[in-house]
Protein backbone atom coordinates (compact mmCIF):
# COMPACT_ATOMS: atom_id res chain seq x y z
CA UNK A 1 0.00 0.00 0.00
CA UNK A 2 2.23 2.78 -1.57
CA UNK A 3 0.22 5.85 1.11
CA UNK A 4 1.33 4.13 3.88
CA UNK A 5 5.07 3.92 3.17
CA UNK A 6 4.63 7.29 1.79
CA UNK A 7 3.63 8.33 5.59
CA UNK A 8 6.76 6.83 6.91
CA UNK A 9 8.52 8.69 4.57
CA UNK A 10 6.94 12.02 5.76
CA UNK A 11 7.54 11.15 9.28
CA UNK A 12 10.76 10.74 8.68
CA UNK A 13 11.32 13.81 7.12
CA UNK A 14 10.55 15.44 10.24
CA UNK A 15 13.14 15.94 13.03
CA UNK A 16 13.19 13.76 15.33
CA UNK A 17 14.20 16.62 18.40
CA UNK A 18 11.65 18.15 20.52
CA UNK A 19 7.88 17.94 20.40
CA UNK A 20 6.65 17.31 16.77
CA UNK A 21 3.17 18.99 16.20
CA UNK A 22 0.32 19.05 13.75
CA UNK A 23 1.49 21.89 11.66
CA UNK A 24 5.44 20.84 11.68
CA UNK A 25 3.33 17.52 9.62
CA UNK A 26 1.24 20.34 7.45
CA UNK A 27 4.65 21.97 6.44
CA UNK A 28 6.87 18.86 5.88
CA UNK A 29 3.81 17.56 3.76
CA UNK A 30 4.28 21.15 1.69
CA UNK A 31 7.70 21.29 1.18
CA UNK A 32 8.34 17.36 0.72
CA UNK A 33 5.74 16.82 -1.78
CA UNK A 34 5.92 20.04 -3.35
CA UNK A 35 6.62 19.23 -7.12
CA UNK A 36 4.10 15.92 -6.69
CA UNK A 37 0.30 17.48 -6.65
CA UNK A 38 -1.10 13.83 -6.40
CA UNK A 39 0.83 13.33 -4.44
CA UNK A 40 0.41 16.14 -1.68
CA UNK A 41 -2.84 15.51 -2.08
CA UNK A 42 -3.60 11.89 -1.20
CA UNK A 43 -0.67 12.47 1.64
CA UNK A 44 -2.89 15.41 3.03
CA UNK A 45 -6.18 13.44 3.24
CA UNK A 46 -4.32 10.50 5.15
CA UNK A 47 -3.42 12.96 7.66
CA UNK A 48 -6.50 14.46 8.29
CA UNK A 49 -8.19 11.00 9.10
CA UNK A 50 -5.68 10.02 11.24
CA UNK A 51 -5.05 13.55 12.96
CA UNK A 52 -8.77 14.50 13.06
CA UNK A 53 -9.63 10.94 14.38
CA UNK A 54 -7.12 11.81 17.41
CA UNK A 55 -8.57 15.12 18.27
CA UNK A 56 -12.66 13.89 17.97
CA UNK A 57 -10.88 11.54 20.64
CA UNK A 58 -9.86 13.50 22.65
CA UNK A 59 -12.27 15.96 22.77
CA UNK A 60 -15.09 13.23 23.58
CA UNK A 61 -13.15 11.92 26.31
CA UNK A 62 -13.79 8.22 25.37
CA UNK A 63 -12.04 6.16 22.84
CA UNK A 64 -14.13 2.77 22.65
CA UNK A 65 -12.62 -0.49 20.88
CA UNK A 66 -15.63 0.28 18.10
CA UNK A 67 -13.69 3.29 17.15
CA UNK A 68 -10.64 2.19 17.19
CA UNK A 69 -12.03 -1.02 14.92
CA UNK A 70 -13.80 1.50 12.46
CA UNK A 71 -10.51 3.69 12.09
CA UNK A 72 -8.67 0.82 11.37
CA UNK A 73 -11.31 0.00 8.34
CA UNK A 74 -10.94 2.88 6.71
CA UNK A 75 -7.11 3.00 6.80
CA UNK A 76 -6.67 -0.67 6.37
CA UNK A 77 -3.16 -0.60 7.55
CA UNK A 78 -0.61 -3.31 6.93
CA UNK A 79 0.99 -4.50 9.96
CA UNK A 80 4.70 -3.24 9.09
CA UNK A 81 2.96 0.07 8.73
CA UNK A 82 1.36 0.45 12.17
CA UNK A 83 3.84 2.32 14.05
CA UNK A 84 3.78 5.27 11.94
CA UNK A 85 0.05 5.55 11.77
CA UNK A 86 -0.22 5.69 15.26
CA UNK A 87 2.66 7.57 15.99
CA UNK A 88 1.10 10.31 13.94
CA UNK A 89 -2.22 9.60 15.76
CA UNK A 90 0.01 10.35 19.04
CA UNK A 91 1.03 13.40 17.24
CA UNK A 92 -1.97 14.77 17.14
CA UNK A 93 -3.53 13.70 20.04
CA UNK A 94 -0.72 15.30 22.73
CA UNK A 95 -0.30 18.68 20.48
CA UNK A 96 -1.42 21.40 22.18
CA UNK A 97 -3.09 23.47 19.23
CA UNK A 98 -6.48 22.99 18.97
CA UNK A 99 -8.56 21.24 16.22
CA UNK A 100 -9.62 24.32 14.63
CA UNK A 101 -6.32 25.13 14.15
CA UNK A 102 -5.04 21.85 12.16
CA UNK A 103 -8.66 22.55 10.06
CA UNK A 104 -7.90 25.57 9.22
CA UNK A 105 -4.34 25.09 8.23
CA UNK A 106 -5.91 21.50 6.14
CA UNK A 107 -8.59 23.80 4.63
CA UNK A 108 -5.60 26.17 3.45
CA UNK A 109 -3.41 23.75 2.37
CA UNK A 110 -6.38 22.20 0.36
CA UNK A 111 -7.23 25.34 -1.28
CA UNK A 112 -3.69 25.50 -2.38
CA UNK A 113 -4.98 22.83 -5.34
CA UNK A 114 -6.55 25.77 -7.17
CA UNK A 115 -9.95 25.17 -4.63
CA UNK A 116 -10.53 21.78 -4.98
CA UNK A 117 -11.55 20.52 -1.68
CA UNK A 118 -14.32 18.17 -2.81
CA UNK A 119 -11.87 15.75 -0.57
CA UNK A 120 -12.85 17.64 2.47
CA UNK A 121 -16.21 16.09 2.30
CA UNK A 122 -14.91 12.98 2.28
CA UNK A 123 -12.90 13.44 5.85
CA UNK A 124 -16.19 14.49 7.35
CA UNK A 125 -17.78 11.54 6.27
CA UNK A 126 -15.32 9.48 7.76
CA UNK A 127 -15.23 11.10 11.42
CA UNK A 128 -19.16 10.46 11.26
CA UNK A 129 -17.87 6.45 10.40
CA UNK A 130 -15.66 6.43 13.82
CA UNK A 131 -18.12 8.72 15.66
CA UNK A 132 -21.09 6.02 15.15
CA UNK A 133 -19.04 2.95 15.60
CA UNK A 134 -20.24 2.48 18.96
CA UNK A 135 -23.84 2.86 18.41
CA UNK A 136 -24.73 5.93 19.10
CA UNK A 137 -23.12 9.48 18.11
CA UNK A 138 -22.35 11.69 21.64
CA UNK A 139 -23.06 14.92 21.90
CA UNK A 140 -19.62 16.24 22.11
CA UNK A 141 -18.52 14.34 18.88
CA UNK A 142 -21.22 16.05 17.06
CA UNK A 143 -20.12 19.28 18.21
CA UNK A 144 -16.70 18.34 16.90
CA UNK A 145 -17.60 17.47 13.64
CA UNK A 146 -19.79 19.96 12.41
CA UNK A 147 -16.98 22.92 14.03
CA UNK A 148 -14.61 20.85 11.40
CA UNK A 149 -17.45 21.13 8.71
CA UNK A 150 -17.67 25.24 9.15
CA UNK A 151 -13.67 25.40 9.09
CA UNK A 152 -14.06 23.65 6.01
CA UNK A 153 -16.68 25.97 4.55
CA UNK A 154 -19.09 23.61 4.43
CA UNK A 155 -22.89 25.27 4.44
CA UNK A 156 -25.26 24.58 7.15
CA UNK A 157 -27.53 23.21 4.54
CA UNK A 158 -24.68 20.82 3.05
CA UNK A 159 -24.07 19.80 6.52
CA UNK A 160 -27.88 18.88 7.90
CA UNK A 161 -27.64 16.49 4.40
CA UNK A 162 -24.46 14.99 5.84
CA UNK A 163 -25.40 14.49 9.62
CA UNK A 164 -29.17 13.54 8.57
CA UNK A 165 -27.37 10.34 6.08
CA UNK A 166 -25.59 9.57 8.86
CA UNK A 167 -28.13 9.72 11.69
CA UNK A 168 -31.36 9.62 10.37
CA UNK A 169 -30.57 7.61 7.47
CA UNK A 170 -31.39 3.64 8.75
CA UNK A 171 -34.88 5.52 9.20
CA UNK A 172 -34.98 8.20 6.64
CA UNK A 173 -34.20 6.77 3.25
CA UNK A 174 -34.81 10.15 2.27
CA UNK A 175 -32.24 11.96 4.30
CA UNK A 176 -29.80 9.75 2.60
CA UNK A 177 -30.42 10.98 -0.64
CA UNK A 178 -30.73 14.25 1.18
CA UNK A 179 -34.40 14.56 -0.77
CA UNK A 180 -37.78 16.06 1.27
CA UNK A 181 -39.88 12.77 2.31
CA UNK A 182 -42.68 13.99 -0.48
CA UNK A 183 -40.32 13.92 -3.23
CA UNK A 184 -41.50 12.11 -6.36
CA UNK A 185 -40.64 9.45 -7.85
CA UNK A 186 -38.84 10.92 -11.00
CA UNK A 187 -37.12 13.35 -7.99
CA UNK A 188 -35.79 10.28 -6.20
CA UNK A 189 -33.91 9.11 -9.48
CA UNK A 190 -32.75 11.75 -10.45
CA UNK A 191 -31.10 12.29 -7.18
CA UNK A 192 -29.85 8.90 -6.68
CA UNK A 193 -28.24 8.91 -10.27
CA UNK A 194 -26.08 11.75 -9.64
CA UNK A 195 -25.33 10.38 -6.54
CA UNK A 196 -23.73 7.65 -8.08
CA UNK A 197 -22.20 9.43 -10.76
CA UNK A 198 -20.41 11.73 -7.87
CA UNK A 199 -19.65 9.21 -5.74
CA UNK A 200 -17.75 7.21 -9.00
CA UNK A 201 -14.52 5.51 -7.80
CA UNK A 202 -12.67 7.51 -10.20
CA UNK A 203 -14.20 10.64 -9.02
CA UNK A 204 -12.65 10.00 -6.07
CA UNK A 205 -9.25 9.58 -7.46
CA UNK A 206 -9.32 12.42 -9.12
CA UNK A 207 -9.84 14.16 -5.81
CA UNK A 208 -7.05 12.95 -4.11
CA UNK A 209 -8.55 10.16 -1.98
CA UNK A 210 -6.53 7.16 -1.67
CA UNK A 211 -7.31 3.84 -3.17
CA UNK A 212 -6.27 2.62 0.67
CA UNK A 213 -8.93 4.64 1.74
CA UNK A 214 -12.15 3.85 -0.56
CA UNK A 215 -13.58 1.97 2.21
CA UNK A 216 -15.38 5.06 3.06
CA UNK A 217 -16.59 5.22 -0.62
CA UNK A 218 -17.87 1.61 -0.20
CA UNK A 219 -20.10 2.34 2.71
CA UNK A 220 -21.87 5.36 1.01
CA UNK A 221 -22.52 3.89 -1.93
CA UNK A 222 -23.68 1.15 0.04
CA UNK A 223 -25.89 3.46 1.69
CA UNK A 224 -27.39 5.40 -1.36
CA UNK A 225 -28.35 2.13 -3.13
CA UNK A 226 -30.12 0.72 0.01
CA UNK A 227 -31.82 4.02 0.61
CA UNK A 228 -32.84 4.37 -3.31
CA UNK A 229 -34.16 0.82 -2.93
CA UNK A 230 -36.47 1.58 -0.25
CA UNK A 231 -37.70 4.29 -1.92
CA UNK A 232 -38.60 3.13 -5.27
CA UNK A 233 -40.42 -0.15 -3.21
CA UNK A 234 -42.85 2.63 -1.21
CA UNK A 235 -43.78 4.24 -3.78
CA UNK A 236 -44.21 1.04 -6.14
CA UNK A 237 -46.54 0.07 -3.29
Amino acid sequence: MAIFSTLSALLQSIPAAGRTTVEAVIEAIRSLFAGDRETRRKVAFSVAIIALSAKMAKADGVVSQAEVAAFRQILEIPPEEMRNVFRLYDIAKQDIAGFDAYAARLRALCEDENGNCQLLGDVLDALFHIAKADGVIHEGELAFIEEVASIFGLDRRAFERLRDRHIAGPDNPFAVLGLPSDATAAEARKQYLSLVKENHPDRLAARGVPDEFMFIASERMKAINAAYSKIAKRQAA
